[in-house]
């Protein structure tokens, strides 16, 4: 090194030691890479394979071969091919369902922590309230009243825009658990904002944003709101696999993805029904499932340590 190098040693930012300590964290690049290969299996290897709901008795419980790399279930429908189209439909949940409630609890948070005084305080006891309602107890509540949309408007949709019928009844038919789950999942990341925002209002750089004029809008979601993203996306990748979890256990209890549609849920559930004689049709969908969901909190854990602010003053 030169002495005008060390004279002049280079920055680094956060985001670049962030990076650098995400890339040493080998579990948490780990479940990256398995995230990926789920997503490319389930979102692009998955159109080449055979019709998941096609029905074939004479077929059933084939053992895996060429043509059915995972075997049939009892109707004869393709293992394979079901677990990738429900792992679509399990994944899709946990995004958009996560999205809904991050969308949700950034603001209601954010506006709570900035406004402050007996606004604080009015729309926290809507929050405590929510919260000591059982999360799964309302989530049932709310998607089987959603539910009843999905089927006008799946006729709706296709007598309009001629779209094909069984794709249509597949995005409404998962539609009502998107919105009742991310509807729901938003209370605790409100809580976690609002505290962030309370502490950042008091800064510098906000009082100068206030001298200067802004209104108060401009300041919170141009200056106040894009300081609490860093625990906001560590939150939201531990939240996506809760998600996932809670959908499952809907399924499994026969009030998430209707039949003939699948998802890992569903699938598990139809595997606990041949325990004991096709021991496959549950295991395989549950691998599925467990690697997706260990690989999502090993990402999480590691953007939880990479981004910690502590670690980079180190």
């Amino acid at each position: 090194m030169t002495n005008q190098d060390q004279a002049n040693p280079q920055g680094s930012s956060l985001w670049k030691d962030a990076r650098a300590r995400m890339a040493k964290n080998r579990f948490a690049m780990g479940g990256l890479w398995i995230i990926i290969l789920m997503f490319s299996l389930c979102f692009i290897f998955a159109w080449f394979c055979t019709d998941p709901n096609q029905v074939n008795l004479i077929n059933k419980f084939a053992s895996p071969s060429l043509d059915h790399w995972f075997g049939t279930d009892a109707l004869g429908r393709d293992l394979f091919a079901r677990i990738l189209y429900g792992g679509q439909v399990s994944i899709l949940v946990g995004l958009i369902a996560t999205a809904v409630s991050v969308a949700i609890g950034i603001v209601y948070g954010a506006v709570s922590g900035f406004a402050g005084g007996r606004t604080d305080a009015i729309m926290m006891r809507v929050v405590d309230t929510l919260l000591a309602i059982p999360f799964l107890v309302l989530v049932i509540v709310l998607q089987a009243t959603l539910s009843d949309w999905s089927g006008d408007a799946t006729r709706w949709i296709v007598e309009n825009f001629k779209w094909d019928k069984e794709f249509t009844g597949r995005l409404t038919n998962v539609i009502p658990l998107f919105f009742a789950l991310g509807l729901l999942g938003w209370l605790t990341l409100s809580r976690i904002v609002r505290a962030q925002v309370m502490s950042i209002k008091e800064r510098e750089f906000v009082e100068a944003a206030v001298a200067l004029g802004y209104g108060k809008a401009r300041i919170l979601f141009r200056h106040i709101i894009p300081n609490v993203l860093g625990p906001t996306v560590v939150y939201s990748t531990l939240t996506v696999p809760g998600f996932i979890m809670y959908e499952a256990i809907l399924s499994f209890l026969g009030l998430g993805v209707e039949s003939p549609n699948s998802s890992w849920g569903v699938l598990i559930k139809e595997g606990s029904n041949f325990l004991e004689t096709e021991v496959q049709l549950l295991l395989l969908p549950g691998l599925f499932f467990s690697l997706t969901l260990f690989s999502l909190n090993f990402l999480g854990d590691g953007l939880r340590d990479a981004l910690d602010v502590k670690a980079a003053k180190d």
